[in-house]
């Protein structure tokens, strides 16, 4: 089983680290750095960012302000190594969950600008 955290939930709770969970937020603007295959992004929920790292190609969708979700697992040092990248397309993609993190930091923008 996948659970989903925020990265607020990252920080504040008792996350497994080298379990698959999957992080939901806004890709951090100015955060991206990419390097060949290599990415490197910040994932917020408008209180907190994890640092992400993924090597493959990205989804068309996927830049800086967008809505992601990733799975993958918890490194020991607090950031994240992502083995799927998903964007947001519209409102109803994004997990229940980054909604109401979104909404509680006030970056909630279901049109995506």
């Amino acid at each position: 089983m996948v659970f989903f955290y925020s990265p607020t939930d990252l920080t504040e709770k008792q996350v497994p680290r080298g379990q698959s969970i999957r992080v939901g937020g806004l890709v951090e603007t100015g955060s991206v750095k990419k390097t060949g295959l290599n990415v490197a992004f910040g994932i917020t929920d408008g209180a907190k960012t994890v640092r992400a790292v993924y090597r493959g190609v990205l989804p068309d969708l996927f830049r800086e302000g967008q809505g992601v979700v990733t799975r993958g697992i918890l490194l020991a040092d607090g950031s994240f190594k992502a083995e799927e990248v998903l964007a947001k397309h519209d409102e109803n993609y994004m997990p229940p969950e980054v909604v109401d993190a979104l909404k509680k930091a006030g970056e909630w923008k279901p049109d995506g600008k």
